[in-house]
C-alpha cells in the first residue's frame, strides 16, 4: 500500500519557523519526483515547491520564494519543507504529492497525495 504522510505542521507565530516532512512507503521514491501543494479555506490548490527524483533541482513559487526550501533524502523516503519567516497568509493545509519520473507510454501513472498537515500563522 502507498502512503504519503505529512508531520510538522502546528500554529506558530508571525516570523517563526516550521519544518514540514512528507515520509512515503509502498512505491519506488527515487523515481519520483516530489511536490508541495497548500490549500487555504475559499482558494484553489497552490503549488508551492518541486523537486526532482535525485534532488538535482528544486523550483519554489515566487510567492514563497527566499523564505521555503524543499529537500529530500532518498535514504530515508521523506520530502522536507523548511518554512521561515512565515506570514499569515501562509496558514493553509499542506499537501506532498509523488509524480512519476521514469519512463512511461500512454498516460503519467498515477500521482500520489498524502492527507495534509495544517499550518497556522498567527499571533
Amino acid at each position: 500500500q502507498v502512503h504519503l504522510v505529512e508531520s510538522g505542521g502546528g500554529l506558530v507565530q508571525p516570523g517563526g519557523s516550521l519544518r514540514l516532512s512528507c515520509a512515503a512507503s509502498g512505491f519506488t521514491f527515487s523515481s519520483y519526483a516530489m511536490r508541495w501543494y497548500r490549500q487555504a479555506p475559499g482558494k484553489e490548490r497552490e503549488l508551492v515547491a518541486h523537486i526532482t527524483s535525485a534532488g538535482g533541482s528544486a523550483d519554489i513559487t515566487d510567492s514563497v520564494k527566499g523564505r521555503f526550501t524543499i529537500s529530500r533524502d532518498n535514504a530515508k523516503n521523506t520530502v522536507y519543507l523548511q518554512m521561515v519567516s512565515l506570514k499569515p497568509e501562509d496558514t493553509a493545509v499542506y499537501y506532498c504529492n509523488a509524480v512519476y519520473s521514469g519512463l512511461y507510454i500512454g498516460r503519467r501513472p498515477n500521482d500520489y497525495w498524502g492527507q495534509g498537515t495544517q499550518v497556522t500563522v498567527s499571533s
